[in-house]
């Protein structure tokens, strides 16, 4: 019972402090004059906050310990809650109307996705706008980082509950202390975020719509405003904002910290920024020359390659252009990109590209292997040499990650969908992109879905935002077993 009022006590906390996030689309409403939305945000906010005060005083003297399996669960049922805390403004408002939708649209926003149900997102009150971008931008650094950098209540599971919540093979503390390590990740994604939206400000969007796509951006997230995405906009300056930020949120925030430290030897040497900044350049370069004749010149054509490869890369899933419209070819590179993802230690998706170097590496070295059979070799991350269980844990993951991506495409297929929509659907959702091909093209929406589809790629989103384990791991019988 101690366990379960823990749980119980600590998913409250972190329910008020998303419900103190809603403070933002409640003043964003009375700017507009969109009074008829504020009980959709306050309704949430008062009870998160009466609930979550009433919780936390109760059990402020009550010990915070968790074990390995208590780990796993909180952070799965810490974010099951918050999706569903999510849809309810959403549902309130009347912008979506039933609860799968809003769910579905909820569970996106957090998990960074940016697949949408919604065909016109322009007729929706700018507050929920607002509040489905806000989403993103909570999601993105994880609300369990937040939680901890905000409350340093968990103890000695802090570090083992933001391990369990951040992404890539391998995670460590920048600073001594988890809850600093926390504070300086969030300061820093609080800086970047202010920095793009005083750049969008500068390129003529309105203050709504600048905070809207700083939260979206930096989220790596990729809901709109506008039913057109960027698109929409017309304009090389957004685009070209939008590009640099999209590119920097794909990093590993790490990195931020240690240029700003003045450590930039560990900046230097990094194996996965190199393949990042490498895998970027070739693919909108290529890209670009391919699309010469499609757009008449290479400026032109690098202004939407660079743009789409930063959106798909990053997976943030924005959209100038609908890139299935494009010659097969661009169309390859752009595919491509739906199994790299973006920097570990990033607000990005997808499988990360510090995987990709340590396979490429192991594969090196079975091949050095074949001709050198008594040689001893091993991978070298970051000018260091890598662990055996650094390869153990890449090569498990691809399995489990490929595994789910083909049991989604199953799925879909089985609910109606194409091969090739329902593959690079299962790519798109355990991978956090958003947009897909096919049927689920950056032109479509998810609306159209059967119920029993939009909640499995619920699932999928957060098993992808988690890093798979958190959720899969419940399948096991040996999670159960005492």
């Amino acid at each position: 019972m101690t366990q379960i009022f823990v749980f119980a006590r600590l998913i409250f906390i972190v329910l008020s402090i998303v419900g103190v996030s809603l403070v933002i689309p409640i003043a964003t409403a009375l700017a507009c004059g969109e009074f008829g939305v504020i009980s959709s945000f306050a309704l949430p906010l008062a009870v998160s906050l009466v609930v979550g005060a009433i919780f936390y005083f109760a059990g402020k003297k009550t010990a915070v310990k968790f074990s390995i399996r208590s780990v796993f669960a909180f952070v799965a049922l810490a974010w099951i809650s918050i999706s569903v805390f999510g849809s309810v403004p959403l549902l309130l408002s009347g912008s979506i109307s039933v609860f799968h939708d809003a769910l579905f649209e909820s569970v996106s926003a957090f998990s960074t996705t940016g697949a949408t149900i919604l065909s016109d997102v322009e007729s929706l009150p700018r507050s929920i706008n607002l509040w489905r971008c806000q989403m993103h931008w909570l999601g993105g650094m994880g609300i369990i980082a937040l939680t901890v950098a905000l409350l340093p209540l968990l103890g000695v599971g802090g570090f083992q509950l933001i391990k369990a919540e951040s992404t890539g093979p391998d995670k460590g503390k920048i600073t001594p202390k988890i809850a600093s390590t926390a504070k300086t990740l969030w300061l820093l994604y609080f800086g970047f975020t202010v920095a793009h939206f005083i750049a969008l400000k500068i390129c003529g969007l309105d203050v709504i719509d600048s905070l809207s796509y700083a939260f979206s951006t930096l989220g790596t997230g990729g809901f709109a405003t506008r039913n057109a995405s960027i698109g929409a906009y017309n304009s090389l300056a957004v685009e070209i904002v939008c590009t640099v930020f999209m590119f920097l949120a794909g990093v590993n925030f790490s990195l931020y910290f240690y240029i700003i430290t003045g450590k930039f030897d560990e900046v230097k040497k990094n194996s996965e920024l190199k393949a990042y900044i490498s895998l970027f350049l070739i693919c909108v370069i290529v890209i670009a020359l391919v699309l010469v004749p499609h757009y008449g010149s290479f400026a032109k054509a690098l202004r939407y390659s660079s743009f789409q490869v930063a959106s798909v890369m990053t997976t943030t899933g924005y959209g100038t252009a609908d890139f299935t419209n494009w010659p097969h070819a661009a169309q390859f590179f752009i595919f491509l990109l739906f199994f790299t993802g973006g920097s570990s230690g990033s607000t990005s998706g997808g499988f990360k590209i510090i995987r990709w170097v340590v396979l490429k590496k192991q594969a090196q070295n079975e091949m050095l292997r074949m001709l050198h059979p008594h040689g001893i070799f091993s991978i070298s991350i970051n000018k260091k040499a890598g662990r055996k269980d650094l390869v153990f844990n890449v090569a498990a993951f691809t399995f489990v990650y490929f595994a789910l991506v083909f049991i989604t495409m199953m799925v879909s297929t089985f609910c109606g969908l194409d091969i090739f929509t329902s593959l690079t659907a299962g790519l798109s959702m355990v991978g956090n992109v958003g947009p897909a091909f096919g049927a689920l093209n950056p032109s479509a929406n998810c609306g159209f879905l059967c119920p029993f589809l939009k909640y499995w790629y619920c699932f999928a989103m957060i098993a992808g935002r988690l890093e798979l384990y958190n959720l899969i791991i419940f399948l096991l019988p040996d999670y159960w077993k005492k």
